[in-house]
């Protein structure tokens, strides 16, 4: 036998790992070499993380105030001075988007914080329990779902108040009900596995089921639904603040960058453009991302 250590990537891709660590890494690595021949979704992941060190970079890249007001260079055109122009109030429209990223993209992060976590909670119990429990909680489901999300989203925010908090609650109780539907629908087909039973055999709790053996298989069907699921909620984001419900003056947001200068389109196109092209970018490239890893992680896919 040769004594010849193995190289890093074939120790990775060994048919016959010595640990349960070693076929861990193995497995991340097959599918990362899957994903990385995907020259779209390649793509798709480089511009988020393109715009996320942007907008954690705001405070470091930005050439101006995002507040300052010059109301004597208003709808300037771009230039050496202003990169992007300046808006109606005379603001640097280059620096306003630097800070609107981290307001956006930090809703969207705050959203899905709190809704995967508690949609796969929630869908796993609903599948694995059954009875009266599930019947239950899906019917709860069900009554979100009835509603369009902005209408619903909408009606939260106005029963509260106007503002960034009140518009993360609002996105986050209307956007669980897609992820406890699907993580029941993959708790269905594994309650009944073999491997379920032979670890109820042992004596495991029901809740030791659901948090060591059925969550960890709901996983990754989760992770591509929440990653396709962002640019939606980048739009009802910006819906909100276009409607005057996400976040308020002076704080810069996307959606409101643009209610504030739609009625400048026609002369002054680059103040409402600019955020419009901001909000296409990212809810492409996490479309881009998401179908990369629906082809990565999905056994139907592969």
């Amino acid at each position: 036998m040769s004594d010849t250590p193995l190289s890093l990537r074939d120790w990775l891709l060994t048919d016959t790992p010595e640990s349960r660590r070693q076929a861990a890494w193995g497995r991340l690595y097959r599918l990362w070499r899957d994903f990385r021949g995907n020259g779209l979704a390649m793509a798709g992941l480089i511009t988020v993380i393109l715009l996320i060190v942007l907008s954690l970079a705001a405070p470091l890249l930005a050439t101006h105030d995002p507040a300052t007001q010059n109301l004597a260079n208003r709808l300037a055109k771009p230039s050496a001075a202003h990169w992007l122009g300046t808006d109606e109030l005379g603001r640097d429209v280059y620096s306003r988007l630097l800070f609107g990223g981290r307001v956006t993209l930090g809703m969207v992060v705050a959203v899905v914080l709190l809704v995967a976590p508690l949609g796969l909670v929630i869908g796993c119990v609903a599948g694995y329990v059954g009875g009266a429990a599930d019947r239950i909680l899906m019917r709860v489901t069900d009554v979100f779902l009835a509603f369009p999300r902005l209408i619903l989203a909408l009606a939260f925010v106005a029963a509260i108040k106007p503002g960034v908090t009140s518009a993360i609650a609002a996105i986050a109780l209307t956007a669980w009900p897609p992820y406890a539907r699907l993580a029941r629908a993959e708790t269905l087909t594994i309650r009944n596995t073999d491997y379920i039973a032979a670890v109820r055999i042992t004596g495991a709790s029901g809740l030791r089921i659901i948090l060591r053996h059925v969550v960890p298989m709901c996983i990754g069907s989760l992770v591509v639904r929440v990653t396709l699921d962002m640019s939606s909620i980048i739009l009802t984001a910006a819906a909100l603040g276009f409607l005057g419900m996400g976040a308020q003056p002076p704080s810069p947001e996307w959606g409101s960058m643009i209610a504030t200068a739609r009625r400048f389109i026609l002369e002054q196109w680059w103040v409402p453009t600019i955020p419009g092209i901001a909000i296409f970018v990212a809810s492409l490239a996490f479309n881009l991302l998401g179908d990369g890893l629906r082809d990565v992680l999905d056994p139907k896919q592969r």
